[in-house]
């Protein structure tokens, strides 16, 4: 690296989309608490997410990553992690089962508290407060005391995150995602959709399958593959204290990781070369993502993939496109481009939420789902005519059954919206949509897989 890099070199950068605290004894103070804490992930669980995602990066595997567009204090609970758990496992098993690759999940769970806002402020009957920039900082309540930047904030999402890890962990190797319980994880106001049926079928199958491997002698007892699942964390790094304060040397490399979460992503407003958000995130060896918005340039990507993945390792950066589904196809390609013309071996993924966000005209802040999928197919068009691997997707999604997003197979109408409208930020897809998501894209896989074959057929 051109320059020296310690965890707090960023902040002798510029800066966007940070709070002001009124009180700055008070920050350091919390700030030094937290760095007496343990970790809350380890630089291996790190190691190996990069592993797997340098398969996805090879064109070995598959991302899914998704969650919470937000995370909150008030809507914690075991109920809302295992639901949402549950979803992102049937639709990695639909992906699995559809396009015969191994799935890599990282949920945005476990530290998605903060979110950038497109104004510090914002004005409702000509009183001016702060914006709501997620738990980790304020509250969304629009008073003085609620909108004012709190440092114990931090202590608070440090604990919900190390009480959700703690039961992920549990989800995930204690039996829950053992692919026999395949049929118990379907909710139930899904089961009664006709994604619900199609997911049973393929269950069925699954199932066939597994008394199958049984009977040749391979069970959840000798195959941990079957009883076990890997899953990861992620959120964006936007906060810059609380990150600093859960950086560590490794003892085993003497390198240093960010201890929040197994990935950290650097979001398209805080993506300048020199700001401080990239300074942090080039000294940290986790997997690190990348959004890529339409505005962003084909050259200063390229420098921006030089500086945070100087030795080119697959599956230490992620690029996650993030148009609109009426950009994709002009503004995707040159990035792509310019990508493959470096020579970088990164992961591209497609997040199809961001850019997809419009207001009904019942008042709410929605993302219609023909939108949604739209950009996805766009995103897969544009990888096949480059010749690029199309390589994850990335969601704002719960397992509630929510009404956020438009559309869908259950047809969520804008008057509908305010049936269940939870979120304290973005909608988000419910349990159904994302599940009628996963087996549009498992066909898009599988049709990319026979024609990859096609094309070797055709070649040799």
């Amino acid at each position: 690296m051109a320059a020296k890099w310690a965890p707090d070199s960023w902040r002798t950068k510029p800066i966007s989309q940070m709070p002001e605290y009124p009180d700055q004894a008070k920050l350091h103070a919390v700030e030094d608490k937290l760095r007496g804490y343990p970790p809350l992930v380890f630089a291996g669980e790190a190691r190996r997410l990069t592993e797997t995602l340098g398969q996805v990066a090879e064109g070995k595997a598959f991302l899914l990553q998704g969650g919470d567009c937000a995370e909150s204090f008030a809507e914690f609970s075991a109920n809302n992690i295992r639901d949402t758990f549950r979803v992102l496992l049937q639709m990695a098993v639909v992906l699995t089962f559809g396009a015969a690759l191994p799935v890599v999940k990282v949920g945005r769970m476990a530290g998605q508290f903060a979110k950038p806002r497109s104004a510090p402020t914002e004005v409702i009957d000509g009183v001016e407060l702060p914006s709501y920039r997620g738990d980790i900082i304020n509250g969304i309540d629009f008073t003085k005391e609620s909108r004012t930047p709190d440092p114990e904030r931090l202590v608070q999402s440090y604990n919900q995150s190390a009480a959700t890890l703690n039961l992920l962990r549990a989800f995930a190797q204690g039996g829950f995602a053992d692919l026999h319980k395949v049929h118990r994880w379907n909710l139930d106001f899904v089961a009664d959709s006709p994604l619900g049926h199609r997911y049973k079928e393929m269950a069925d199958r699954l199932s066939e399958t597994l008394d199958f491997m049984a009977a040749c002698g391979m069970t959840s007892d000798n195959a941990p593959q079957i009883r076990e699942t890997e899953f990861f964390t992620s959120h964006e790094a936007l906060l810059l204290h609380y990150e600093q304060a859960l950086t560590r040397v490794d003892s085993l490399t003497g390198k240093w990781y960010g201890c929040s979460a197994h990935m950290l992503w650097i979001g398209d407003r805080t993506r300048q070369l020199d700001s401080a958000h990239v300074e942090y995130m080039r000294g940290i060896q986790n997997p690190l993502g990348l959004k890529c918005g339409p505005s962003s340039d084909p050259d200063e990507l390229v420098r921006l993939i030089e500086m945070l993945n100087p030795q080119n390792v697959p599956g230490r950066l992620t690029l996650i496109a993030r148009m609109g589904h009426e950009k994709v196809e002009a503004k995707l390609p040159p990035l792509v481009r310019a990508v493959q013309r470096a020579g970088a071996k990164v992961v591209w993924s497609c997040d199809p939420m961001h850019g997809n966000t419009i207001k009904s005209s019942t008042g709410y802040k929605t993302r219609p789902f023909d939108r949604i999928l739209s950009e996805v197919k766009s995103f897969f068009a544009v990888h096949r005519a480059e010749g690029t691997y199309a390589g994850g997707v990335h969601f704002e999604m719960t397992g509630q059954d929510v009404t956020e997003c438009i559309g869908g197979a259950k047809a969520v109408t804008e008057e509908a919206l305010a049936d269940r409208y939870h979120t304290h930020c973005d909608p988000r897809l419910n349990a159904t949509q994302a599940l009628e998501l996963a087996f549009l894209i498992a066909e898009q896989l599988k049709a990319e897989r026979v024609g990859h074959g096609q094309r070797i057929a055709a070649a040799s």
